[in-house]
């Protein structure tokens, strides 16, 4: 857990208790986590640390799309009468700092900065009244895209090897407070390309919930990535695709900045 003067390990504090934070959450300890973290001096230099992604062992990585009326504008598309739902796989994503990869096969290769919220309990047809009591935090996410085969495919388009990122860290919901009030920006090299606020979203985070807990039993560590503002590559004439060796940083307000460097595929 990273505190203000370093990180408490909190393997140590409970040994074979919680050897990941979806054990921690699927056994309901995150308040109990916090308690012991707040008893102990932070022992690991934050700088020393190589971060994962929050949640590597997530059952199911749910995506929203078109969910800004911006971005849906800057896009062309027809506007959603319903959430527009995919799924992103654990080996598409790379974590906080790590390079996320253009393939050698496009280069049509977008960036969509988004804020992601990680289950904390099971849940099936969740009432959107219920919604936001079963998030157990948010992160940053950001939902790399190979547009020219999204055409065709949004599986494909969203699932290239490591061509998404998710971190760097997971911010409980208490500490964030109203999800609704947050600040999204993205920047390509420094350049602001994504700025945008979170009570703009098409279909709000409880209708989200509330939609793909029809489909399916959400478990403790899923996640799902709530949509993109405007300011996307594709979006632009000409498009400004990302090249190998720009910098990608999609900052939250109250949760963290992510940020990456691009290489291009080496196979």
């Amino acid at each position: 857990m990273l505190r203000e003067r370093g990180i408490v390990d909190i393997g140590r504090l409970g040994p074979g208790r919680w050897p990941t934070l979806r054990a921690a959450l699927e056994a309901g300890a995150l308040e109990e986590v916090r308690r012991l973290a707040e008893t102990v001096a932070p022992s690991i230099d934050p700088a020393r640390v190589e971060l994962d992604v929050p949640v590597p062992d997530a059952d199911a990585f749910w995506c929203a799309g078109r969910n800004y009326r911006d971005h849906v504008a800057e896009m062309d598309a027809a506007a959603a009468q319903q959430p527009s739902i995919f799924i992103r796989t654990r080996a598409s994503l790379c974590a906080h700092g790590q390079p996320v990869v253009r393939p050698k096969i496009s280069t049509n290769f977008d960036y969509e900065g988004e804020l992601a919220l990680v289950f904390g309990k099971r849940g099936r047809a969740i009432a959107k009244g219920d919604a936001l009591s079963y998030i157990a935090g948010y992160s940053c996410f950001l939902d790399g895209s190979i547009r020219d085969w999204q055409k065709h495919s949004v599986t494909a388009g969203k699932n290239f090897w490591r061509s998404g990122g998710f971190g760097p860290w997971l911010v409980t919901a208490d500490e964030v407070g109203d999800p609704t009030k947050l600040t999204l920006e993205t920047r390509v090299s420094g350049e602001r390309r994504q700025h945008s606020t979170t009570d703009l979203l098409i279909f709000d985070i409880p209708t989200l919930i509330a939609y793909v807990s029809a489909i399916a039993e959400v478990r403790p560590g899923d996640v799902l990535a709530t949509g993109t503002p405007s300011g996307v590559a594709a979006g632009m004439k000409p498009p400004r695709w990302l090249a190998a060796g720009d910098t990608v940083e999609v900052e939250i307000s109250k949760v963290g900045t992510l940020r990456h460097t691009i290489v291009d595929e080496q196979r």
